[in-house]
């Protein structure tokens, strides 16, 4: 029988797991009590149980790991999260902000450091980088609020990459030179390892990511632990090409991007895992690293806690206004770039340790490092909680408030096998902030006695298994059975008592006997549904898309639900992280630009002219495999219509070898179409 423990610190590995994770439950919602970030009360309880306060933890090697563990996690979060296609957009943003963030903390506190606080050069230069660098501590409060994509934040987590690995390359030179060991040779390690790392991981990443999605279709799991062995395998790549792991995982995020999409079942696993579990250790790592005395402690702790908060909040802000400046951002964008910016802790850390390993940190400045981590771990989140909230407010659109619900209606064949593959579509059709379910639909045909009730039956359990596996993106599901002789019937009604806005079917490309576009089913649902439907074939997995190619037919933007359709297909392209590349038949692409840029959200749009259906058909032998081709079409008898529409669906399937989808726009006007554009 286990004896109660008597002695501080625990060290039962249950008791420890267990005080740690009703930390991770308590301390956020109490937080939110007095309307402070989550964040800041695992920091805050970590200082108060750990060593140098009640004492109830030690700092000890499973705390340290989980730690590294955490912070490596955050960072491969933050690159896995960012909006690529905002990022390809505003990437001068990203360098110049990366060089501002670190050049005047680096400049100022190497300045500082000497002239002030009679530091050599190399001490100096030394004690500048640990604030020259920033931590990405507010990045859950940036997910949380879901700004992730503003252009402001997205320049600030791309510049990371640039502050972290040249403040980190001035540790390295810095540590050499304190040994007297700066020469040609190590500036070409240095260099080469910069080259070999960077140019391995966005080369192998993404093809390496191809080939295992396409090839491992066994459990869903095996996908996450794939996702999570790219992070810890490219950080230790950094640690060996002589960089910080934070940097490796931050790259191998961004390299594996385009194959997670946004707001999928892996993207949520991964999401949950982290911010569940392993970014708190981090966080409370960090808190116990804190030291109460300090506070108490000499003058010169004291002295240089003050002049290292000062500078780091007044270099950063500097960097952040400047910024503001110079690409226009708005008061709350200025701030929200600070608050991200201002965080401190893992290269901060990192540049203190060798620094004190080589003998030009002392004692003092070690604690005071650690107290100015506490200091600004309070203070990065608070802010970015504050500015970031009100850009959130701001980019919601006031139509969406008398918008018609974005309600999806999937209705299933009894024999499908692409349950899953559908549900994927749906839920990159979704609205992110959709709060609908998508409504999933089987028509049985009625027969004699039991068989009936065991196709009821059959089908009940498959859509039980569709909301299982879409509960696993937190996306709610309505699951629906009708009985009825009439297919297409009992699909128009369940559009129509639902209120569907859009119909999602799939489709197998198969011949048809009765085959008019289709088969008889989709046919008639085409004929009797003014809604948008959607028909798609999705045989191979959605995350290896490289782009989504668009076929516009001649006047299609004259017809009614254009910009509905328009709008869904940049939601797929953003939620693929994919290109658009859209094709206009007989059009004008400069036309087609301006009428698809209107639209949000924002996605890399390409714009190409097509002279005739001649040369669509040779465009179709071209795509590969990792395109999502999506024609735009209208009715039968609809402005827009053209009689090479009724067997475009058939050549799509027959030569090409992806994924693709058939949109027919909205037939009647059912609102103010001017909802859907960024007004």
């Amino acid at each position: 029988m286990e004896t109660l423990p008597t002695s501080l610190p625990f060290e039962d590995p249950i008791l420890v797991f267990a005080l740690a994770v009703v930390c991770f439950l308590v301390a956020p919602i109490l937080m939110e009590r007095y309307r402070l970030p989550g964040i800041v009360g695992i920091i805050l309880v970590g200082a108060l149980i750990g060593p140098n306060a009640l004492g109830l933890l030690d700092r000890g090697e499973t705390i340290v790991l989980l730690g590294n563990v955490g912070v490596v996690y955050l960072m491969f979060l933050a690159g896995l999260e960012i909006d690529l296609a905002e990022f390809r957009n505003n990437r001068a943003q990203s360098v110049g902000f990366g060089l501002l963030s670190f050049l005047v903390p680096q400049v100022s506190g190497t300045v500082v450091g000497v002239y002030l606080l009679g530091f050599s050069w190399l001490t100096a230069l030394l004690f500048a980088s640990v604030f020259a660098s920033h931590t990405l501590l507010a990045y859950p409060v940036v997910s949380r609020l879901g700004i992730g994509d503003n252009r402001a934040v997205t320049a600030t987590i791309g510049g990371t990459i640039f502050t972290d690995t040249l403040a980190l390359l001035v540790l390295a030179v810095v540590a050499a030179a304190a040994v007297g060991d700066v020469t040609v040779g190590l500036w070409l390690q240095l260099v080469a390892g910069l080259v070999l790392f960077f140019g391995g991981t966005w080369f192998l990443v993404p093809r390496v990511g191809r080939w295992f999605f396409r090839t491992v279709h066994e459990e869903s799991y095996f996908e996450y632990l794939f996702v999570i062995a790219v992070a810890f395998v490219a950080a230790y790549a950094a640690e060996i090409a002589g960089f910080e792991a934070i940097i490796g995982a931050f790259v191998a995020g961004l390299a594996i991007n385009p194959l997670v999409p946004r707001h999928g079942v892996l993207m949520n696993r991964v999401e949950f895992v982290g911010n569940a579990l392993l970014i708190p250790f981090f966080l409370l790592s960090v808190g116990m690293l804190v030291d109460f005395r300090i506070v108490f402690g000499t003058p010169a702790t004291l002295i240089l806690t003050g002049v290292l908060v000062a500078m780091t909040v007044a270099t950063k802000l500097g960097a952040a206004a400047t910024a503001g400046w110079l690409y226009g951002y708005t008061t709350d964008e200025v701030g929200s770039v600070f608050g991200l910016s201002v965080g401190q802790a893992a290269a901060a850390l990192a540049v203190t340790l060798v620094g004190f390993e080589i003998g030009l940190f002392d004692d003092a400045l070690v604690n005071a490092v650690v107290l100015m981590i506490l200091v600004i771990s309070v203070l990065a989140p608070t802010v970015t909680d504050r500015y970031g909230r009100n850009i959130a407010l701001a980019e919601e659109q006031p139509y969406e408030l008398t918008d018609t619900p974005q309600r999806i209606l999937l209705p299933f064949s009894q024999d499908s096998k692409y349950h899953e593959e559908l549900l994927d579509v749906a839920m990159l059709l979704r609205k992110p902030d959709s709060t609908e379910p998508i409504y999933t639909l089987t028509v049985v045909r009625p027969g004699s006695g039991d068989r009936t009730d065991a196709a009821v039956a059959n089908a009940e359990q498959n859509l039980d298994r569709s909301a299982a596996y879409a509960a696993g993106a937190e996306v709610p599901i309505d699951s629906q059975t009708r009985v009825t002789g009439n297919v297409a019937s009992g699909i128009v009604r369940a559009a129509t008592e639902n209120r569907a806005s859009t119909v999602l079917i799939g489709w197998d490309g198969a011949d048809s006997r009765t085959q008019s576009t289709f088969g008889r089913t989709i046919d008639r649902v085409l004929r009797q549904t003014s809604q948008q439907v959607v028909v798609t074939r999705v045989h191979s997995p959605l995350n290896v898309t490289e782009r989504v190619a668009v076929l516009l037919p001649p006047e299609i933007d004259h017809n009614d639900g254009f910009y509905e359709a328009v709008r869904s297909v940049k939601i797929l392209a953003n939620g693929l992280g994919a290109d658009l590349h859209a094709y206009a038949v007989g059009g004008d692409p400069e036309h087609y630009r301006t009428l698809l840029n209107r639209v949000s959200p924002d996605v890399s749009v390409f714009v190409h002219g097509v002279d005739g259906w001649s040369d669509v058909y040779e465009l179709l032998e071209g795509i590969a495999a990792d395109e999502f081709v999506v024609a735009m079409s209208a009715r039968r008898g609809r402005l827009g219509w053209h009689a090479e529409l009724q067997t475009l669906p058939k050549r799509i399937a027959t030569t090409t070898p992806g994924n693709f989808a058939v949109v027919y726009l909205r037939a009647e006007r059912t609102g103010d179409e001017r909802r859907f554009l960024e007004l």
